[in-house]
């Protein structure tokens, strides 16, 4: 046992060279590079589609208002959705009472004609836009804006 450390010890190199250790940081360094653009893109992506969520929420809100709406009675001005009463235009919620339709919490909402939903404030292009249905038998114009997200 004792002659095979020796040997090991008196043996070849043990470790790394300069040059091997250079030549790994110099590929460290490429990946890295060609990696973190990739990194930023998905950034964006992932805020297009939480503004793409937020789309999918509000017009699945507006189909249950307004099948909600068309089961109660034509004539009635409100629906009510698991508690909460939702004013309706048309047959379909005002750009008002969708907010009280969907959770929204985490977003930046203003305005009300068209109602404007930011992923947040800063990015004034990555929004979505609900303009109150207009006419009867007319549902609502939801917009998505993600140039600026």
């Amino acid at each position: 046992m004792n002659k095979s450390i020796r040997s090991f010890k008196q043996g070849t190199q043990a470790g790394f060279t300069l040059i091997e250790l250079v030549v790994v940081i110099v590929i460290l360094g490429i990946l890295a590079a060609t990696a973190i653009p990739k990194f930023v893109d998905m950034a964006k992506e992932a805020r297009v589609a939480k503004i793409n969520a937020v789309f999918g929420t509000v017009q699945g809100a507006v189909a249950l208002a307004h099948a909600r709406w068309l089961v109660d009675g034509i004539a009635d001005t409100k629906v009510v959705l698991e508690g909460t009463t939702i004013a309706m235009t048309n047959g379909y919620p005002t750009a008002a009472s969708i907010t009280q339709a969907v959770s929204l919490n985490g977003y930046d909402v203003s305005g009300s004609a068209p109602l404007l939903i930011k992923e947040n404030a800063a990015r004034t292009s990555c929004q979505l836009s609900y303009t109150t249905s207009a006419a009867a038998n007319t549902a609502p114009v939801i917009t998505v804006d993600t140039s600026g997200c």
